[in-house]
């Protein structure tokens, strides 16, 4: 057998190996805690390590083209495993505490990933199902993993709930779309499409609609996004985290290489669907947040409108909208990493404090962490020259370009609407009386907030946004032969 048919491959082959490497270790170890902090370190070095495999694997067709690798998939699968190792890394301390630091969660930890992975390289019907199975069964029950806490297995209730009928409404359509066009595959369902008349029959358009719909539940899009308050509120902080950011990158790709995959003749069907999606998701998150006093529900809705902005790109339906799409993706995971470390460090003793309220008066008792999630809420809100504001730029900028001067102008509306609830928190900050202090931010968190606010605050810079940028268009133009 030649194994270097399988070059491709090779990080998804690491994490299923690692995963099930660590679930021995911590099955036969004696001490599960200890046990915990070990596979979880172990996790991240696995992560990091398929990262770097990810970033130089060979481009290729594999398991009878149903997996692909190219430059886009290299990309989004390098920012899913930094996202990851990061998240997890946020773990250690909150879990810890809460005594529920087990081997258990770093293994389904690797096993969503793995199953993002596969979704990145989805070249087929059947692979992209598969993929979106086992991430899904494994963020199921890392939602309720604080089985003591009603709040947690009440969010992971909900989820597994909404998210089994997401899976049966995505694989009905994919059903439909097989039934039409006699494939699964991407390739043969693009060539499928070239038949006269095919782009106006009404089982594809009820398939393309079914599994759209089921990507709208994944990425959390209005008006499929009712799980994502309960569910960020009440899973444990950490594991928000790990919602907020890498299974979105992996939906969006997913959502990407489908629409303009194997549908690129059937763009003015999928193009209205992503429209509405954008609007809808857009205007909601600048208005459903503004009322919010839990923080974490208020990331759910802030979310929900960015995921509005990057569908923005995706209409634009061009090689610049979809660099632009990645370019968002990849400052949207920084912001809300370094985010969601902060709501981490809001704490008193060992209990997390959810309530905007309570950050009243921080500037005065923790000025650095004050300044830092000021930074990440100017940059949530497109501030210039923040990474915010430079992420709504190259999204915007292809819409216009295609003609969506609509769609354009209500995404900057709807901007400057949002920007009212992340200036809240700063005013909140620097303008109310102070509250009592938190406890001081420990090291695994600070170093996520470093990083992000380093990303977020030095982007204009030629060596970080300039090369991600460059990294962008050149991960877009392996999907340009597919892109109108």
């Amino acid at each position: 057998m030649d194994f270097s048919l399988f070059a491709p491959v090779v990080p998804e082959l690491i994490l299923a190996l690692g995963a099930l490497a660590l679930l021995m270790v911590g099955a036969f170890s004696r001490d599960g805690v200890v046990a915990g902090r070990v596979t979880a370190w172990l996790a991240i070095a696995v992560l990091l390590t398929a990262a770097v495999y990810a970033a130089s694997s060979a481009s290729g067709l594999v398991f009878e083209g149903a997996f692909v690798s190219d430059g886009l998939t290299r990309f989004l699968k390098v920012l899913v495993l930094i996202a990851a190792a990061l998240t997890l890394l946020l773990t250690f301390d909150d879990f810890g505490r809460a005594r529920v630091m087990l081997f258990e969660y770093p293994v389904l930890v690797l096993l969503a990933t793995l199953g993002m992975m596969m979704m990145i390289s989805a070249n087929d019907l059947i692979a992209l199902y598969l993929g979106l199975e086992l991430q899904s069964l494994a963020l199921y029950v890392i939602a309720a993993f604080k089985r003591d806490d009603v709040k947690s297995s009440e969010a992971g209730l909900k989820y597994f709930v909404l998210g089994a009928l997401s899976s049966g409404m995505l694989l009905y359509g994919a059903s439909m779309l097989y039934g039409v066009t006699g494939s699964t595959g991407y390739g043969a369902i693009a060539t499928a499409m070239k038949t006269a008349g095919m782009t106006a029959n009404i089982g594809l358009i009820v398939g393309l609609v079914f599994v759209l719909v089921g990507l709208a539940f994944k990425i959390s899009a209005v008006p499929f996004h009712m799980w994502t308050p309960d569910v960020y509120e009440g899973a444990p902080t950490p594991v928000t985290a790990f919602f907020a950011g890498a299974p979105k990158v992996a939906a969006m790709a997913l959502l990407l290489r489908f629409t303009q995959g194997a549908l690129p003749d059937a763009s003015v069907q999928w193009q209205q669907i992503i429209i509405f999606l954008s609007i809808a998701s857009m205007v909601l998150g600048a208005f459903a947040a503004i009322g919010q006093t839990n923080i974490k529900r208020l990331m759910a809705f802030s979310s929900i409108g960015h995921v509005g902005f990057a569908l923005v790109g995706l209409a634009a339906n061009n090689a610049e909208g979809t660099a632009g799409v990645l370019i968002y993706l990849s400052i949207y995971v920084a912001m809300t990493l370094g985010t969601f470390a902060c709501i981490l460090s809001m704490r008193r003793g060992d209990k997390n404090i959810e309530d905007i309220s309570e950050l009243a008066g921080l500037a005065k008792t923790d000025l650095r962490l004050a300044a830092i999630l000021a930074l990440l809420m100017f940059s949530l809100a497109g501030i210039p020259p923040l990474a915010g504001f430079w992420a709504k730029w190259y999204a915007f900028l292809p819409a216009i370009k295609a003609g969506l001067y609509p769609l354009a102008i209500i995404g900057v509306v709807a901007s400057v609407i949002g920007a009212f609830y992340y200036l809240r928190i700063i005013k909140v900050m620097f303008f109310d009386e102070a509250a009592a202090p938190f406890e001081p931010v420990e090291a695994k968190a600070l170093v996520v907030m470093a990083l992000s606010a380093v990303f977020v605050l030095l982007f204009v810079l030629p060596f970080i946004g300039g090369a991600l940028t460059d990294a962008a268009t050149a991960a877009a133009a392996s999907l340009a032969p597919a892109v109108r």
